[in-house]
C-alpha cells in the first residue's frame, strides 16, 4: 500500500480538481496578472456618474449665467469688496456674532443644567424660557428689544418694594441697536443651545455619576469634571452650526441699524444704487468667514471626539 504527502497529493490531482487552465473552476474565476488570485471587477454606476455630469453642468450653467450677466456689473463688486465702511460692518458683525454667543452658551450651560433639575419649579422655568425664545421669531425679538424706550424710561438698579435707588439711566443711552442686537441673538439661541446642552448631559451615563458620587465629589464637582468634559463630544459639533447660524442671522439686525454688514451694504446701495452688487458684496465675505470658520471648526472635532 503507498501512502504519498499532502505535496505529493497535490502533484498527482487532476487539473479538473486543481483549477488549472481550461477547467471550469479556470472559466468561474479568471486568474490575474501573478496568477495568485482573481481579477475583482467593479461594478459601474452609471445613474452615480450620469448624476454627477447633470450636477457639474448645471453647476458651471449657474456660475457662466452670473459671470457674464450684464446687468450684473462685477468691476462694482471689485470696487466695494474691500471698502472701509464695509470692512468695518464686517467687524461689527463678528464682534456681535462672537459676543452674542458668548453670552448665549452661558445662559445655554445654565438652563441646560436646570432642565435636568429634579426640581419642579427650577425645571419648569427652564421649559418656560426655552419655549418662549424658541417660539418668538427673531426679527420680533429683536424690534422688541431695540423700542425698549417706548415702555421704559430708565433702567433703574435698586432694592426692590423700596424707592432707593443705586443706579439709573435712560433706556436710549444704555440699549443701543449694537447692544440690543447682542442681547436679542443670546436670547434667540440660548434657547436652542440649551437643549443642545440638555442632551449632551443626558448622554453621559448614570454610572458615571454614581462613580463620582462614591469618591466623594458633589453635585457640582461631578458637573464640571466629569459629566461636561464627557458631553463636549456630543455637544460641540452642533453648537459650531449654531454659530454659523447665528452668523447668518446677524443680517436681521439691519431692521433696527445695528451696524452690522448688511446694514452698511444696503446703506451704500442707496448711494450708488447698485443693490445686487451690494449684496454680492456681503454675501461674499459672510461665505468666506464661514469657510474658515469651518476649518477650525473641524480641527476642533477631530481634537474633542472619542479616540
Amino acid at each position: 500500500m503507498t501512502d504519498t504527502s499532502t505535496a505529493e497529493g497535490e502533484k498527482t490531482r487532476p487539473a479538473a480538481d486543481r483549477g488549472g487552465p481550461g477547467t471550469p473552476a479556470a472559466r468561474r474565476w479568471p486568474r490575474s496578472r501573478h496568477g495568485t488570485r482573481p481579477d475583482v471587477v467593479p461594478v459601474r454606476h452609471w445613474g452615480r456618474t450620469a448624476g454627477a455630469v447633470v450636477v457639474v453642468l448645471v453647476l458651471l450653467g449657474m456660475l457662466y449665467g452670473l459671470a457674464t450677466n450684464p446687468n450684473l456689473k462685477w468691476s462694482v463688486v471689485g470696487e466695494y469688496l474691500f471698502n472701509g465702511d464695509v470692512l468695518n460692518g464686517l467687524l461689527q458683525t463678528l464682534e456681535m456674532t462672537v459676543v452674542a454667543m458668548v453670552f448665549a452658551l452661558a445662559l445655554a450651560v445654565v438652563i441646560g443644567v436646570m432642565r435636568t433639575s429634579q426640581s419642579k419649579v427650577i425645571s419648569g422655568f427652564a421649559a418656560g424660557w426655552v419655549f418662549l425664545f424658541r417660539g418668538v421669531p427673531l426679527i420680533v425679538l429683536l424690534i422688541f428689544i431695540g423700542n425698549l424706550g417706548l415702555f421704559f424710561k430708565k433702567i433703574t438698579v435698586g432694592i426692590p418694594f423700596t424707592s432707593l435707588d443705586l443706579w439709573s439711566a435712560p433706556v436710549g443711552s444704555v440699549v443701543t441697536p449694537f447692544v440690543a442686537s447682542v442681547i436679542g441673538l443670546a436670547a434667540a439661541g440660548s434657547g436652542y443651545m440649551a437643549e443642545i446642552v440638555r442632551a449632551g448631559l443626558l448622554s453621559v451615563g448614570r454610572g458615571q455619576h454614581e462613580a463620582a458620587k462614591a469618591l466623594g465629589l458633589d453635585t457640582g464637582r461631578t458637573l464640571r469634571h466629569v459629566v461636561l468634559p464627557q458631553a463636549l463630544r456630543i455637544i460641540i459639533p452642533p453648537l459650531g452650526n449654531e454659530f454659523i447660524g447665528m452668523l447668518k442671522a446677524s443680517a436681521i439686525v439691519s431692521v433696527i441699524a445695528g451696524g452690522d454688514l448688511l446694514t452698511v451694504t444696503q446703506g451704500l446701495s442707496s448711494v450708488n444704487f447698485r443693490t445686487i452688487e451690494m449684496l454680492m458684496v456681503a454675501t461674499i465675505w459672510y461665505l468666506l468667514v464661514i469657510v474658515v470658520y469651518s476649518v477650525a471648526q473641524f480641527y476642533l472635532e477631530r481634537r474633542t471626539a472619542e479616540r
